[in-house]
């Protein structure tokens, strides 16, 4: 059968983003505010002026196109790292140099690379190059593909304190690099992104000015990411989904023993994170379902007394925006977070923050999970400034402002979350709490109630 011609594919292209567009207006609703907070107009805020806070990411205008572009590293099991970065020189080798003194390469770690076509668009070539074991808390200097400038990165401690930042639903607008601006002045080990990463919607170049965008700090830091509806960029009979997502954000998933990039797990620290998949299968028959609840069953607390698990779309919403999106996701696997005692959920997908107390099955709960909202990173399509009234009994802090997310886990028992609204040159601490670890709290015991847990954890 012959190839479809381009004008088809143009026009398919063509509805495509144009529903996601008048979807993402109806999500959002009329402009009207929820809460006190009223925003003001923005402050521009460009790249050129990210760029210029880290001098080793700077790169020439005119790179040579084997020099590597659009860097950015994410863990890769116990002490190691993926570095993964983009060529328009096929020629290049998937090798990367490194080294913890600058200019200095003692050791070479030899990978993989893959691209892919979408429609008219031909991606570079994308290399993935898993190097270590590493030292922990150690600056490591590197560089691609045997050439072009070098690159720095510092592995995360292997103890307390951990430091991470949290960011969703990020785009490529001012907001969005003002939003990285404030993520580079804050001390983290890491950056957790529960979905909607470049806003590309089938355009596949803005991929590539995403990867541009934000090298800078996923460069010098691993990005641990999990996907969000704005991945997807499915067209029926002519394009798969996720295939810029997974071809370019790899993911440890095969680490810990998933099937799917679209969902993982990894340990860092004391801290045992999930990341699960808002639009793969979910339900009790699914691969999803059963990964979770293997992988649940082995949490060891006494290692890794923090459980947090990230995901897109929210559970817990009272944001007009999206509202009873996720309820068949919870429905399905909020009993086996409850089971297992997750400390934190984290989502994004509603342009707007909320974070509610312990909660589970819709009711306050001591033992449930903290869930926090924070699809709010700087996005083309606006805030979501509808909340629903009266607010909800586990719901305690909510705003539709652009911002970011920090969590530093001081202990095994007690960590810092803070938000901060993206409004003025420096961040601003909108939301401040300390929230308590079920590891050291009366949730966790040896007793029936957890005995009954654990029946859910290991049963067929």
């Amino acid at each position: 059968m012959a190839a479809p011609s381009p004008l088809p594919r143009f026009l398919i292209l063509l509805l495509a983003v144009t529903s996601s567009a008048f979807a993402a207006a109806a999500a959002t609703g009329a402009p009207v505010v929820g809460e006190d907070y009223v925003r003001p107009p923005p402050a521009r805020c460009h790249r050129k002026a990210l760029l210029s806070l880290f001098p080793w990411s700077k790169k020439e205008e005119s790179a040579a196109s084997s020099d590597p572009q659009q860097v950015h590293i994410s863990l890769a099991g116990e002490k190691h790292m993926r570095i993964t970065w983009v060529t328009n020189d096929n020629s290049v080798p998937s090798v990367v140099d490194y080294g913890t003194k600058e200019s200095t390469y003692t050791m070479k770690s030899q990978g993989e690379s893959t691209s892919y076509s979408y429609l008219l668009y031909s991606s570079g070539k994308i290399h993935h190059v898993v190097i270590g074991p590493l030292e922990d808390n150690t600056i490591y200097y590197y560089r691609c593909g045997g050439q072009g400038p070098e690159f720095q990165f510092k592995t995360p401690p292997s103890q307390f304190p951990l430091s991470l930042a949290v960011v969703g639903d990020l785009g490529q607008t001012s907001w969005t690099t003002s939003t990285l601006n404030h993520i580079k002045q804050c001390e983290h080990d890491m950056l957790l992104l529960p979905g909607d990463l470049s806003y590309a919607d089938y355009m596949q170049h803005l991929w590539d000015s995403f990867g541009t965008l934000v090298e800078p700090l996923a460069s010098n830091r691993p990005w641990m990411v999990t996907e969000g509806n704005h991945e997807k960029e499915h067209i029926p009979f002519f394009e798969s989904g996720f295939q810029s997502y997974n071809a370019r954000w790899k993911m440890p998933y095969e680490e810990s023993g998933s099937r799917s990039n679209l969902y993982y797990s990894f340990e860092v620290a004391g801290a045992h994170i999930i990341m699960l998949g808002s639009y793969t299968d979910y339900d009790d028959s699914s691969d999803q379902y059963a990964w979770l609840k293997a992988d649940l069953a082995k949490v060891d607390r006494k290692r890794t007394p923090w459980l947090i698990v990230l995901l897109h779309v929210p559970w817990y919403n009272s944001n007009w925006a999206h509202q009873g999106e996720g309820d068949s996701m919870m429905a399905s696997m909020e009993p086996l977070l409850y089971a297992a005692h997750v400390d934190m959920v984290i989502a994004g997908h509603v342009h707007a923050y909320e974070r509610a107390e312990r909660v589970y099955n819709s009711r306050p709960d001591p033992c449930g999970a903290v869930h926090i909202t924070i699809g709010d990173g700087g996005n083309r399509e606006g805030l979501a400034r509808r909340y629903r009234n009266p607010k909800p009994a586990w719901s305690v802090f909510r705003e539709a402002s652009f911002g970011h997310g920090e969590l530093k886990i001081v202990n095994s028992t007690h960590a810092h979350w803070t938000w901060h609204r993206n409004d003025d040159e420096e961040p601003v601490r909108t939301d401040d709490v300390w929230i308590n670890s079920l590891a050291g709290s009366g949730c966790i015991q040896e007793g029936s109630r957890d005995r009954e847990s654990r029946k859910i954890l290991m049963s067929p």
